[in-house]
This record gives structure tokens, C-alpha cells and sequence, in this order.
């Protein structure tokens, strides 16, 4: 999972593009590529996820339409309990508009030890209306970064 970050990172710079010049659509399949790819994970319930997130956010200046697509492992300590998350972000912001912002919020959790299929899921997430309005978009700031929480 030390190598998570720059795992993603090629997946987005794949067809040698550097991340500010990546398309949502371009951004959304390097993250499912990096999703199909298997990581040494527990075997515990929500060890592995994907999450698919959007919304209106203000963290750090002034407000912007942010979709989140971030991949969380589970991280146990020597008794094989949870101990924290690690989480690998890729963070697409785009100026807020008012098409934007009238999308809300949304998340979606795909996890691979729950049976699901991701390309079911994916498939899922395309086929929402939001969908159709963000994947033509180019972002105007695009972030991987990974956490711990």
C-alpha cells in the first residue's frame, strides 16, 4: 500500500499527460484501473473500498464543485485490529457554476470483499444524470494526495 500513491498517479499520467491537462472521463477510468489492481489487504469486513463522491465543499478559499475519488485500505495492528485507514485521493475541482452546485452532494462505497462487482458499480455511477454533466468537464485544479485517518 506504500506504493499506492504513485500507483494512481501512473494510472492518471498513463498516455503521458501530466494531471492538469486530464479530462474527468480520462481521470475516472485511470482511478478504475487503479480500483481493479489488488493490494495485500486484511481479510476483514471493509478492508479494500472505492468511494465515488461530489459535492460543494469551502475547505480551504472559496467554494468549488469537488469530485472525490478515493480508495481506502483497512490497516490492523499486530492483534489484527483496526488500527486507521489510509486513504488515496484523487481530488477534481472545477469553478462553481450554478449547473454544478445543483447537482448536491453524493457518495457510493464499492467494496471488494462485499461480493459486489466493480464494473457493476461503475457502471452504476455512469449511468447517473450528474453523471452526464460532470464527465464533459475539465477540472481546473486536480490533487493526489494520500491521508491517513
Amino acid at each position: 500500500m506504500g506504493e499506492a500513491v504513485g500507483l494512481l498517479e501512473g494510472e492518471l499520467t498513463a498516455e503521458r499527460r501530466v494531471l492538469a491537462d486530464l479530462d474527468t472521463e480520462d481521470a475516472w477510468l485511470a482511478y478504475l484501473r487503479f480500483g481493479r489492481r489488488l493490494f495485500d489487504v486484511p481479510d476483514t469486513p471493509d478492508a479494500d473500498g472505492l468511494l465515488f463522491q461530489y459535492g460543494t465543499y469551502s475547505f480551504d478559499g472559496p467554494a468549488t464543485f469537488t469530485l472525490e475519488l478515493t480508495r481506502q485500505f483497512e490497516i490492523v495492528d499486530s492483534h489484527g485490529d483496526r488500527d486507521y485507514y489510509v486513504q488515496v485521493h484523487c481530488e477534481l475541482q472545477y469553478a462553481l457554476t450554478p449547473v454544478l452546485q445543483a447537482l448536491g452532494s453524493f457518495e457510493w462505497w464499492f467494496f471488494r470483499d462485499a461480493g459486489d462487482d466493480l464494473d457493476e458499480w461503475a457502471q452504476g455511477l455512469s449511468e447517473r444524470a450528474a453523471w452526464a454533466t460532470i464527465r464533459t468537464l475539465k477540472p481546473a485544479q486536480v490533487r493526489v494526495y494520500q491521508d491517513r485517518v
